[in-house]
């Protein structure tokens, strides 16, 4: 099958306004074929079940990975800045989701969420019509969004391994904001037209929703959150729009907060180990300005992880000793700061670093930086 619209770049130019909706129209109902044929070889237990997620990550993923990299973006977004290509190819991504909402809320009814509530019971053997349309909807958004994620990691350089569980589970969190159902739901609230907000809350508290229920985590968050969509016929068309537009631009923003984030970091990292001459020592400080107030925060955990990564890489330092550390005692890191000779300032430079990884410096953070600087001098 073609790879069409998170790969299809209009005019390959950051600057240009696109082909024109014609263009786009057209490979949204190119990309809706592809859907629409591989929604057909699914059956009614691969919705109930939820593998339909796990079948179309596979698909969303398989060849489109090995053809975009980050060398196939500085081929067509040469010397432009990550954030300038992520944030077109975000607003790109919610056009062609905002048109596909239009094209597929034409075949909604409110008949459609009946029969999604009897595929969620134990008998239907078939995909009934009706859930075949609600699934093209939902499997585009899908794909688009996992695959937007996907683009935006890449730009910023995040190394992402997907045959990792880990990481292909980061990525799947991240394209589809999971933390709790409330960020969507919430949302969606905020983002339909005023008069039909008491319409949508009520919505979400009806027995349409115990449909989703035998699905898995991902397959039933995915659900709920496009199921609006077809039980409130009133609304139409401008809903569909309206929602997934807003779900894809949500779903952009969101990836491109985590993964520049995390690229500010190995970007922190980067530099500390570049600049560093005692990259050892380094470590053991970082930890011990890491641990100053008992609580670890996840970037200072992600610093942390890229910092031994890079002294390992750079300078073939590894510390088993304090990758087997449980508390870190202070005085040891004051005898390692002892042991060592010289111009210290690159170590001083390192701890106050890692101190503002995470925001504002804290009043222990404060105190170990004053003690490190008072032993780094040397008379």
């Amino acid at each position: 099958m073609t790879e069409v619209p998170m790969e299809t770049v209009e005019a390959d130019a950051v600057g240009d306004a696109g082909s024109g909706e014609d263009a786009d129209r057209e490979a949204v109902e190119q990309e809706r074929e592809e859907i629409r044929e591989f929604v057909t070889g699914l059956s009614a237990n691969d919705i109930k079940s939820g593998s339909w997620f796990t079948k179309l990550s596979a698909q969303a993923l398989g060849s489109y990975t090995d053809k975009v990299d980050w060398q196939y973006f500085q081929e067509r977004y040469e010397g432009v800045p990550a954030d300038a290509v992520v944030d077109q190819r975000i607003k790109m991504a919610a056009r062609y989701a905002a048109l596909e909402g239009g094209l597929s809320a034409g075949a909604y009814t409110a008949a459609v969420a009946a029969t999604l509530g009897s595929l969620g019971g134990a008998s239907p053997a078939t995909v009934p019509a009706a859930v075949a349309t609600m699934m093209v909807d939902v499997a585009f958004t899908t794909r688009l969004q996992l695959r937007l994620a996907y683009d935006v990691a890449i730009l910023y350089r995040i190394p992402l391994d997907l045959t990792d569980p880990e990481d292909m589970w980061k990525l799947i969190r991240v394209a589809f904001t999971i933390r709790g159902g409330e960020v969507v739901r919430e949302g969606v609230v905020k983002a339909v037209p005023a008069l039909v907000r008491p319409v949508v809350k009520r919505f979400y508290s009806k027995a349409v929703l115990s449909a989703a229920k035998g699905l898995p985590f991902v397959g039933k968050y995915l659900l709920q959150r496009n199921v609006i969509k077809i039980g409130i016929p009133v609304v139409g068309v401008p809903l569909a729009v309206v929602l997934n537009r807003w779900t894809t631009l949500v779903a952009g923003r969101h990836a491109q907060a985590v993964f520049r984030n995390e690229a500010r970091v190995i970007e922190v990292a980067d530099g500390l180990n570049k600049r560093s001459r005692h990259p050892q020592l380094m470590l053991w400080v970082a930890w011990l300005v890491v641990n100053a107030d008992q609580k670890i925060a996840d970037d200072e955990a992600l610093l942390m992880r890229h910092l031994t990564r890079l002294a390992r890489e750079r300078h073939q330092v590894v510390d088993e000793e304090l990758a087997h550390l449980v508390d870190v005692e202070p005085a040891e890191v004051w005898r390692r700061v002892a042991a060592e000779p010289g111009d210290l300032s690159d170590v001083l430079d390192a701890a106050e670093r890692v101190a503002a990884v995470d925001g504002d410096v804290n009043a222990r953070e404060k105190a170990v930086i004053s003690e490190l600087r008072d032993r780094c001098r040397r008379d």
